[in-house]
């Protein structure tokens, strides 16, 4: 397991690793309510993750969570969440340190983009203290209509695609291969109008995603896999996320 995270504090938010089994409870009872599953929202991972706490400091609301897997480099990627979902051999020959970001949710009644700027403050502390070369996951779209986000998935074909030596595989019995299906030109102010925030946020930092989407019936939701190197996020963008992480 990697070094904690140093508590960070922002304006009206704080950023925290979860402590206890009570944070962790607190975390999935967040996600089972952004997420509106069924039961609660828990599985084996929670167990091999450290969960990131996001609270409002003046009334101590869990307004954010995520959680995050680390991996001592690309031999390892067959132990993430993501590799369920996707066929990711390719990435077997990444050779720094990698973790897995996932289960990002912020609680549907807070709309504070400060919120989303503290997560990736937090993130960006984690990743500095570490020594992380990557961070990926699954980034989702809500809902399994895909027709509802076509020049979302036009632009991610246009602009956004893995590079091949990275590129994940199909995996999942049940895809929709945007980048091969589509033929249109992406609108792109509908583009990132239906773009997920966290994922438009890893695209913005030079991320690039799969060549097809996971229909996950389970979850309700369309989801790409979607990878970040470090040392591909432009100076001025890692300057700002510094700003925010110290």
């Amino acid at each position: 397991m990697l070094p904690k995270m140093p508590s960070l504090t922002k304006g009206r938010y704080s950023a925290r690793i979860a402590d206890t089994p009570e944070d962790v409870k607190q975390a999935q009872a967040l996600r089972t309510h952004a997420f509106a599953t069924e039961g609660q929202d828990a599985d084996e991972f929670d167990k091999i993750c450290t969960h990131i706490l996001i609270e409002e400091v003046r009334s101590g609301t869990l307004v954010c969570c995520f959680r995050m897997l680390p991996l001592n480099d690309g031999s390892e990627i067959s132990r993430s969440y993501s590799a369920q979902y996707y066929e990711l051999s390719a990435l077997e020959r990444f050779e720094g340190k990698m973790v897995e970001m996932g289960r990002f949710c912020i609680h549907p009644d807070w709309s504070d983009a400060d919120i989303l700027r503290v997560a990736w403050g937090a993130m960006t502390a984690y990743v500095d203290d570490n020594d992380v070369q990557m961070l990926f996951g699954c980034s989702s779209f809500s809902g399994i209509e895909t027709a509802d986000y076509l020049d979302a998935f036009a632009m991610l074909k246009a602009r956004h695609l893995a590079p091949k030596r990275w590129l994940p595989r199909v995996k999942a019995p049940d895809v929709f291969r945007y980048a091969a299906r589509l033929r249109r030109r992406p609108d792109a102010k509908k583009a990132m109008l239906r773009m997920p925030p966290l994922l438009r946020t890893y695209l913005m930092m030079g991320g690039w995603v799969s060549d097809h989407a996971v229909v996950d019936r389970q979850m309700n939701t369309l989801h790409v896999f979607t990878g970040l190197e470090i040392g591909a996020i432009p100076p001025a963008r890692k300057r700002l996320l510094r700003a925010v992480a110290g």
